[in-house]
């Protein structure tokens, strides 16, 4: 039967070690010259990076092929998943071996590696996405501010930063209103499906919305120190910003741009309103880093922590920033 499967497919033969990058314009990501340096860091230089462009819910042929490659192929180590995380996860479920709780409440994968000849599916958004907000927030954030989370966008990010919040065990570190602004019904209901079932003292409420003027007034209704969220791609993948120029930013609010490259026109606009609104800015760097490091690790089957972690994210601030 896994013969059967297999022949299905047109498995590429490496002959090195290979890392996949699964995006949609890989070559113009940090990455590509990071990992080399990171590589060797690990220990392992024999290891090579590939990316793999696809179009945005591309077809369920394409991200078989993709995994299959990853499957079949002994020299196929695993892959980062980006912006294809559920539709890859949708199309090509039942050729992993395993995939971990937090790939099932979240039904993505954003890694995929190998033990003992298995193949694996992780979702590491929770992950990465919690370690990039505490180092954000600091503890005690929601409880010293009494801010709210508003996020634009309502796939994978989303979720991820949701099931963190809902999993700190302080209440101190977990804001009473959680807003969800997206433009897909299908995505909204299921991210309300994904949530349904977890119990949580957050209040979710979740709003249907494309309409940029629309998102202003939203944000315009946000608390002080309010988390504003550009988790919709918007900026990198697509054109433009979930809000207009004129929207303004909660009084001494954040705005987290998942985005560390591209037009980042979410962030410009919060940096305008640094001064006079007194927004902190963050960008993706971070959960950049988080991102490439936790995947790596699991591929690699090492720990990537503390110095370990700060030197690889000095590495790639020489390459990168």
């Amino acid at each position: 039967m896994a013969e059967e499967i297999r022949g299905q497919y047109q498995i590429a033969a490496n002959q090195q070690p290979t890392f996949y990058f699964i995006g949609v314009t890989t070559t113009k990501s940090s990455i590509m010259q990071v990992f080399p340096r990171w590589t060797k860091e690990l220990g392992r230089p024999e290891v090579v990076i590939e990316g793999v462009d696809l179009k945005l819910h591309d077809s369920v042929e394409a991200y078989r092929q993709a995994v299959a490659q990853i499957k079949y192929d002994p020299h196929s180590l695993g892959a980062l998943v980006t912006a294809h995380k559920i539709s890859l996860y949708e199309a090509a479920r039942d050729l992993f071996d395993y995939v971990d709780p937090y790939a099932q409440i979240c039904g993505e994968v954003s890694c995929i590696s190998k033990r003992d000849g298995a193949l694996e599916g992780h979702a590491k958004d929770p992950i990465t996405s919690g370690l990039s907000l505490d180092a954000i927030l600091g503890d005690n954030y929601f409880a010293r501010t009494g801010g709210a989370v508003l996020s634009f966008g309502s796939g994978g990010s989303t979720t991820a930063i949701a099931l963190h919040l809902i999993n700190k065990p302080s209440a101190s570190d977990r804001p009473r209103r959680f807003f969800v602004v997206g433009r897909s019904a299908r995505s909204i209901e299921r991210l309300q499906q994904t949530l349904a079932n977890l119990k949580t003292d957050i209040a979710f409420e979740y709003i249907q919305n494309d309409d940029p003027k629309r998102n202003d007034t939203i944000m315009e209704q946000m608390p002080p120190a309010s988390i504003i969220v550009n988790a919709t791609g918007m900026g990198k993948d697509l054109p433009g910003s979930p809000v207009t120029d004129k929207g303004l930013f909660p009084m001494n609010g954040i705005a987290w741009e998942l985005n560390y490259r591209g037009e980042l026109g979410f962030m410009h606009q919060a940096r305008a309103q640094s001064d006079t609104r007194k927004v902190r800015v963050e960008d993706g760097w971070l959960y950049f880093l988080h991102g490439w490091t936790q995947v790596i690790a699991q591929v690699y089957h090492q720990e990537i922590r503390g110095e370990r972690f700060d030197r690889l994210a000095a590495v790639a601030k020489e390459i990168a920033r």
